[in-house]
């Protein structure tokens, strides 16, 4: 991680003139504004580097017309945000660098970075809809991604529905450490934790049903009763203990488990990677399948997080 370039903690947006990187600047705007905040609009230029095997690689220089279509940008941004939140300290950076590259160097542990879900396309120096998915798996400090806006309004500061996936990993445990933290500061919020016992069986299972077999329903309720019961015991503090809290155990897929809780949440909190993380994937399966299908805006805690401060 490079040498941060501006002050923690702050709340870090990437902005690209797109629909929902406006419905993620708002969001974004709204927690910095609760949480006393600056707020640091990015827009990423996207320049593509000159590489040589004499000299370092360096980036491209934009074109003026190029610089001034992404102030422009900027400015709107800011201008958007403050009239949002008046007296909210907003500053702004033209970056040259892609997107996701661009938060990560301007971002360290104790910040927090918004993005929206699409953007207007890499050609048009956009922030990709991989920009939240490379951002989850490579930040130090907890990535929201926000999908487009629709005609939900931005409920928050507000009390807040927060729907959290736990399996017992440790990154799921961050997220409901996160998730109960946030309630707390939010007066009247509340948490619902998920957890998903589908658990494959390493045997074929169709003869054994024809034959009138059946997995051990009462035994994997009552694991994953034990797992949420412990997971909740290790993070509840003198902070959060008096947050309502409400369990969901399922038995399906945990990506539709979450995304099906999370439908009428403000907020799904997960971990990076969990217990049924595929090996070889920096996010997991589930946290990019919960990206790709929820419509409510997705906290992802990633492994490098820094615990509750």
């Amino acid at each position: 991680m490079a040498e941060e370039r501006t002050p923690s903690p702050k709340v870090a947006v990437g902005v690209d003139g797109s629909d929902s990187a406006r419905g993620a600047l708002e969001w974004a705007a709204a927690e910095a504004g609760h949480r006393g905040l600056p707020l640091y609009v990015v827009h990423a230029l996207s320049m593509p580097l000159v590489m040589s095997v004499y000299t370092t690689p360096t980036r491209f220089h934009p074109s003026q017309e190029i610089a001034e279509q992404g102030r422009r940008v900027l400015d709107e941004s800011a201008e958007h945000a403050r009239e949002l939140r008046p007296g909210l300290r907003v500053e702004t950076e033209l970056a040259l660098e892609d997107p996701s590259q661009a938060l990560l160097l301007r971002t360290g542990r104790r910040d927090m970075v918004v993005v929206g879900s699409r953007g207007l396309g890499s050609v048009r120096t956009a922030l990709a809809g991989s920009c939240g998915i490379r951002l989850s798996s490579r930040a130090e400090c907890p990535v929201v991604v926000v999908p487009r806006r629709g005609e939900r309004p931005v409920q928050h500061p507000g009390p807040e529905r927060i729907v959290v996936g736990v399996d017992g990993s440790v990154d799921s445990r961050r997220a409901l450490d996160f998730a109960m933290h946030r309630a707390a500061a939010h007066e009247g919020s509340s948490v619902v934790v998920v957890h998903s016992w589908n658990v494959p069986l390493p045997f074929d299972t169709e003869s054994l049903t024809a034959s009138g077999w059946a997995p051990p329903d009462d035994l994997l309720e009552r694991h994953s009763e034990e797992l949420v019961s412990g997971v909740l015991a290790e993070v509840v503090d003198d902070a959060t203990e008096g947050v309502d809290v409400s369990a969901v155990r399922t038995r399906h897929n945990p990506v539709e488990a979450l995304v099906e809780a999370g439908a009428d949440a403000d907020l799904i909190a997960i971990g990076s990677r969990g217990m049924g993380g595929l090996r070889g994937l920096v996010l997991g399966s589930v946290s990019q399948g919960v990206l790709h299908g929820a419509t409510v805006p997705v906290a992802v805690l990633p492994r490098h997080a820094a615990e509750n401060e």
